[in-house]
């Protein structure tokens, strides 16, 4: 995967993806290589972030690069400047450049035009990092990936996708359970199903069908970034959908569940769920450092 881009978990094959997976679990055990100069990791955040923010910077620097935090808000794209323009300039100082923004449009400009690996850190179609975090998790708890089945529950939304398509890839039945209106990308849904070879994927509206014998379950937010303005008049309309001890007394006993965070206790998920033992929350969170270590390293090429 050296020199390669991540816009999309299509953009490794699933062979890929499992030395991906495989690697950051031996990175979580101990195993740290080191790049063999001083490279630059340059984050350009348009949207607000946490865990991948944190997780990209500790994993570069604890592989011996380093990281330049771009605002563009103070830089010259945040006045107009042309995105090709930026990314031709930016690949000259910079190894590999992590993007989060709106619009996938302009990653794949940004990959176009940069002769540097380009990261997708979250568009408004695809989080492929934070799904290397959730199948990392998963492969941890259950000890392998393929002939379980996840139950996503919420908003069609960029997480969703993406989820389709890693589950399809690595093995992992996946049902997608949404409002009738809110329901994933047709064309990520049928790239999924192409991906798929024995995966069951399923789109649902009924939550409590989809989620027996389920041994994942999984939730994200209602009103992603952006979205802000419609939260109000989504939430009768998700409620339905919320993961709580009813609902998770319908999976598998050993169910475990999953959330992207951040969580909005008391709507999609509740706070005794989310702070249960059969939660694994925080590990998912902690896991998107190895995920993205054990990517850059493949794409830096020091793995």
């Amino acid at each position: 995967m050296k020199g390669r881009n991540l816009l999309s978990l299509t953009d490794c094959n699933q062979t890929e993806l499992q030395a991906l997976l495989d690697l950051a679990q031996k990175m979580k055990g101990g195993y740290s290589p080191q790049l063999p100069s001083k490279q630059v990791l340059g984050l350009l955040f348009y949207k607000a972030s946490t865990r991948t923010r944190v997780s990209f910077s500790v994993a570069m620097y604890q592989l011996g690069g380093q990281v330049i935090d771009l605002n563009p808000q103070f830089m010259q794209v945040g006045r107009g400047e042309p995105i090709q323009d930026t990314a031709r300039v930016l690949a000259g100082y910079l190894d590999v450049i992590a993007i989060r923004t709106f619009a996938q449009s302009e990653l794949e400009t940004f990959a176009h035009y940069a002769q540097v690996p380009i990261i997708n850190a979250l568009s408004d179609r695809a989080h492929p990092c934070q799904v290397l975090a959730d199948l990392l998790t998963i492969k941890e708890t259950f000890g392998q990936l393929k002939g379980l089945t996840l139950t996503y529950l919420g908003d069609g939304n960029n997480v969703a996708h993406s989820l389709l398509l890693g589950c399809a890839m690595a093995g992992v039945n996946i049902r997608v359970v949404t409002p009738k209106e809110y329901q994933p990308d047709t064309t990520i849904v049928e790239q999924a199903k192409a991906l798929a070879s024995e995966t069951e994927i399923v789109l649902t509206t009924d939550a409590e069908a989809a989620v027996k014998g389920a041994e994942i379950l999984y939730t994200d937010v209602w009103a992603s970034m952006g979205q802000e303005d419609s939260a109000t008049t989504r939430f009768p309309i998700f409620q339905p959908y919320q993961i709580n001890e009813k609902l998770l007394k319908q999976a598998q006993s050993e169910a475990i569940v999953l959330h992207c965070l951040p969580a909005h206790r008391g709507e999609e998920i509740t706070e005794a769920v989310l702070e249960s033992s059969q939660s694994r929350v925080w590990q998912q969170a902690e896991n998107r450092m190895y995920a993205q270590k054990a990517l850059l390293a493949k794409l830096l090429g020091v793995d």
